[in-house]
């Protein structure tokens, strides 16, 4: 099942295993059971320490269970856990065997901490880019806590399951037969939901702590550049996020990240977080913000969370980033990552020889669909007004693309997909109101961005789309809160773009900090 170089480097992973345990496996006669026995044979011969047994008789076949001996864990991969889910089996192997896990020391006191009876049930497939974090935590919950079982299941193995609880989309989560969550979640936004007292705690104890010199909103790569420049000065820094990684969690392929010649958005999230916790960096999870209220005698800028907590900083640093205008359509977030995208950019590549839609006529999408021409087979831009909104010279060059169609007047109305990806789209004319279909494999939402500063009118200067204005250092309007990103006026929304922006903007900190006094 594993080819020789997969078992080297497993073989080496595996020698981190301090403690014996078993696996045990449910198996038929069909053929992903016996894949699953070459599988679990290849994995027991490289470590002494894991034995395997055949004997299972769990419902779901094939599956197979990791069991510590003398200990209480109750966790099961139902399908072969290979694609993006290998990372999870490869966890799950080392952490059921005593190696420790990553995760933050308080995050592992929480989940020990948990009381009740917790059975988790997540369905991934094993193309999804988001259903690995939750596999990951929900097994790193089940070896921390004999209180937490899950189960790991693959939908497309497990059909009658699926249809009888009608999942639409990967992961989707059940808590003791009840859907729990669907989409992206790690241990810190699952402990969030179950312990429903921790964010009251959690907000409690941070508006006890002191000021920080430099407080960084915004957990996405100029967040993360800046934190780690601010840091890098000696200095208190302290970085609020409502998700670390921001924007590039949802994007699926990576390739003008230069020097890094090709990486995953969540691979890549995971690289800054890491990358920051090296750093003397207070890190705060889970922390959308509220309010900014501006220094006032006491120097000190201060951020309301929804949590309900209050931090207090000499300087601020806003990097909230921005979201993607979505169609707000049926299909749309089935879809997100299936075929639904946001950064032709980056996803282009993907779609290469395809036929593929850009949504949108302004320059964005104009621009969209003349990049995308000179990798796809076909595609179709949709304009939902009479005239393309993007300057005459790009329209110019779209026209001359002899595998471009323009549709003018036309309203996507929905997203249409094989329950995998993809498959099309329907929109509605607006002159003749007739509804059309479209057969495509890729469809690119060009419609623009929305900032994330709402929470920020009546105090920074915004500019008519939202943005925060900035200057050449990265300083607003008000004297030390500086602001770094693509929630800012600069252009080009683009990853290298924000990490040198959110580095100016550390920088720029620094240097308000010592340049000013310290009130007395």
């Amino acid at each position: 099942m594993l080819d020789t170089n997969l078992k080297t480097q497993l073989k080496a992973y595996l020698e981190k295993v301090t403690q014996p345990f078993e696996i045990v496996a449910s198996l038929d006669d069909g053929e992903k059971s016996r894949e699953m026995l070459s599988l679990l044979q290849d994995i027991a011969s490289l470590s002494d320490k894991i034995t395997l047994k055949t004997d299972g008789q769990d419902a779901r076949k094939p599956s197979f269970a990791l069991n510590r001996i003398g200990g209480e864990i109750s966790l099961r991969f139902a399908g072969l856990p290979m694609g993006h889910e290998f990372t999870s089996l490869v966890l799950a192997l080392l952490q059921v065997g005593g190696h420790p896990s990553k995760a933050a020391p308080e995050v592992i006191e929480q989940i020990k901490g948990i009381e009740g009876e917790y059975n988790f049930e997540t369905y991934f497939s094993l193309s999804c880019q988001n259903c690995p974090d939750v596999v990951q935590a929900l097994n790193l919950m089940a070896v921390l806590n004999p209180n937490i079982r899950h189960v790991a299941i693959d939908g497309a193995l497990f059909q009658d399951e699926v249809e009888a609880r009608q999942v639409m989309s990967v992961p989707s989560i059940y808590l003791n037969g009840e859907l729990f969550g669907q989409g992206r979640m790690g241990e810190e936004e699952i402990l969030a939901k179950l312990d429903t007292g921790a964010a009251a705690r959690d907000a409690e104890k941070m508006s006890a702590k002191d000021a920080f010199d430099v407080l960084v909103i915004g957990g996405g790569p100029a967040g993360a550049a800046a934190a780690i420049y601010a840091a890098r000065k000696g200095i208190r820094a302290g970085v609020a996020a409502e998700r670390f990684g921001g924007q590039v969690l949802d994007t699926m392929a990576i390739e003008n990240f230069i020097s890094v010649k090709e990486t995953e958005g969540p691979k890549l999230a995971r690289a800054l977080e890491e990358h920051v916790r090296e750093y003397d960096v207070d890190i705060m999870n889970l922390q959308r913000a509220a309010a900014l209220i501006p220094a006032g005698a006491d120097g000190l800028h201060e951020v309301k969370m929804d949590s309900g907590a209050s931090l207090k900083a000499r300087t601020l640093i806003l990097a909230t980033g921005a979201r993607w205008r979505e169609m707000n359509v049926p299909g749309e977030q089935e879809y997100r990552g299936r075929g639904v995208a946001y950064c032709p950019h980056c996803d282009g590549p993907l779609f290469k020889g395809k036929r593929v839609a850009v949504i949108g006529g302004g320059n964005s999408g104009v621009e969209a669909a003349i990049d995308l021409a000179g990798i796809v087979a076909h595609v179709t831009l949709l304009e939902f007004g009479e005239e393309l909104r993007a300057d005459a010279v790009l329209q110019r060059k779209l026209q001359s693309l002899a595998n471009v169609t323009i549709l003018k007047m036309a309203q996507t109305t929905e997203v249409k997909g094989d329950g995998q990806k993809v498959t099309g789209l329907v929109y509605k004319d607006r002159t003749s109101e007739a509804l059309h279909e479209v057969e495509l494999e890729g469809i690119f939402v060009q419609i623009g961005l929305l900032p994330n500063s709402d929470w920020l009118k009546g105090t920074v200067e915004l500019s008519r789309f939202g943005e925060i204005i900035v200057d050449a250092k990265g300083q607003t309007n008000i004297p030390g809160v500086f602001a770094a990103g693509d929630v800012t006026t600069v252009p080009y929304k683009q990853i290298v773009i924000a990490v040198g922006e959110g580095a100016k903007a550390s920088l720029s900190a620094f240097d308000h900090l010592i340049r000013t006094s310290v009130p007395a």
